[in-house]
């Protein structure tokens, strides 16, 4: 029998373990893009119902996570000290609502538009910009959104009622107002922080259209985090060019909890371990 040198046997361990690892991340993404546009909800309802079929049944508005289907935001319970003219927690939907997402964004804040049956304030953003009242509608009335002093916001996820990081198997937007086309977008980014994929809106001719862009993942829940790009100006008093764009409803996987590093490193060795006890058990038999 011939003996292999420590030398040797070290190599073949951080081989083996490159092996794992590498073997860990190649499977690439497998993005199953939606989209439709029109004007009026009629025009994207059947494409946005395929979309939440895809993802699956829809969840309660608790902590914790079920483990599959979705959640949904649609806005029109914040309540009217937290819409327009008032600023909307980043966090609303985390804590006050749990359904796992936080938002961020460069600007200055996030609006949920006005209830006009329950409040003076103009509806859709009419208290920014009097001509917002015709130039958006919404897809579940009454409520829109939309980020402040920016047209650029990131949706984080959670498992909901916590501060754990989770993952979903896709997400979905409603835009109102798409004018231009490749300009209202998705881009979608994996635990890393690398990307996914950037997916466009479809635009639709017209004021006061309504647009669907969703996304979702054969592989199941891999992504992190997605950031949105909402035309390419911001909501502002003397702004009414194109391409003013603000969101309605939000659609997306349950966030799943992401493992904690102990957990994946131990599940690595283990799998580096039998690897090694085969590959040390051919060699015997070959010597």
């Amino acid at each position: 029998m011939r003996a292999h040198p420590p030398q040797a046997r070290r190599m073949v361990l951080a081989a083996s373990f490159a092996l794992v690892l590498a073997c860990a991340h190649v499977a690439a993404a497998s993005p199953v893009p939606f989209s439709a546009s029109g004007p009026n909800s009629a025009s994207i309802q059947s494409t946005v119902d395929s979309f939440r079929a895809t993802l699956g049944t829809l969840n309660p508005n608790v902590t914790g996570s079920f483990g599959s289907g979705r959640r949904e935001v649609n806005w029109d319970g914040v309540p009217d000290a937290l819409s327009a003219p008032n600023l909307l927690p980043a966090n609303f939907f985390n804590v006050n609502s749990p359904r796992g997402v936080i938002f961020s964004t460069a600007g200055t804040g996030f609006e949920v538009s006005s209830n006009p049956a329950t409040t003076s304030v103009p509806a859709n953003f009419g208290n920014i910009n009097p001509n917002y009242t015709t130039l958006f509608t919404t897809f579940s009335s009454p409520r829109l959104f939309t980020a402040l002093g920016s047209n650029v916001l990131d949706v984080n996820f959670f498992v909901p009622g916590s501060n754990t990081p989770a993952l979903v198997s896709g997400f979905g937007s409603v835009f109102s107002d798409v004018d231009l086309a490749n300009i209202t977008s998705i881009q979608f980014f994996n635990q890393a922080g690398n990307s996914l994929g950037t997916f466009f809106a479809p635009a639709a001719t017209g004021n006061a259209t309504l647009s669907f862009l969703g996304v979702s993942f054969t592989e199941g829940a891999v992504v992190s985090r997605v950031q949105l790009t909402n035309g390419n100006q911001v909501l502002a008093p003397g702004n009414n060019t194109d391409d003013l764009v603000v969101m309605d409803d939000f659609i997306y996987g349950e966030p799943i909890g992401i493992p904690e590093p102990t957990s994946v490193v131990m599940g690595g060795t283990a799998a580096m371990f039998g690897l090694l006890v085969a590959r040390l058990r051919r060699r015997r038999t070959a010597c």
